[in-house]
């Protein structure tokens, strides 16, 4: 895909940069910091479709031309939205209240254009199951502080937390942090109408 604008990546996110580097994109990152709490008024499609929205356009809202992406992943458990642990023993609750069952993991991501301010947000879900892990493990897992920074306290790409999935349904890389086949299509089509208004 060839960008008509510099892409900017709202995330400080490294799994998300390697991501888009994976598909031929290179983004300059600019994070930002907002507060990621979630609204209890609002589904956690939307919490996570709103968070992405609000980081692109916190970005975005800096730069005279370019096109903003934000994201923001949730993982679901009996209907409690599990984001990054804030402390050692929220991480271990997490894993705990993981091991043998299934969590679904949303991921929303927006699109924000300058100098149009024009924009698209859209959410992927996927449903993964852990196997039963022990106490040890967890500890073992949470001392190396590899949960610290991932939603639901683990990450299925790139250390010992991929051996905790024992199945996944759904896309595999919404589950890293972006849904790559979607974000590049919704690129593609919003790039598309851009050009044409």
């Amino acid at each position: 895909m060839v960008l008509t604008k510099r892409l900017v990546l709202a995330s400080r996110s490294p799994r998300r940069l390697t991501l888009l580097r994976q598909i031929g994109l290179a983004p300059e990152v600019i994070s930002c910091d907002i507060s990621e709490e979630f609204d209890p008024a609002r589904s956690p499609s939307e919490n996570a479709r709103s968070l992405a929205l609000e980081k692109a356009r916190t970005v975005a809202h800096s730069l005279p031309n370019a096109l903003v992406l934000g994201a923001d992943t949730i993982v679901l458990l009996d209907g409690a939205m599990l984001g990054k642990p804030s402390s050692r023993a929220d991480a271990i609750r997490m894993l705990e209240a993981l091991s043998g069952r299934t969590h679904t993991v949303l991921t929303g991501f927006a699109l924000v254009d300058r100098p149009s301010d024009r924009w698209v947000a859209d959410v992927e879900a996927t449903q993964v199951t852990f196997r039963p892990i022990g106490q040890r493990e967890i500890q073992e897992y949470v001392d190396n502080g590899s949960p610290m920074d991932k939603a639901g306290a683990y990450g299925i790409q790139d250390d010992y937390g991929a051996v905790f999935v024992s199945r996944i349904e759904g896309c595999f890389y919404n589950v890293v942090g972006l849904p790559l086949s979607k974000v590049y299509s919704t690129m593609l089509d919003f790039q598309s109408r851009l050009m044409q208004s």
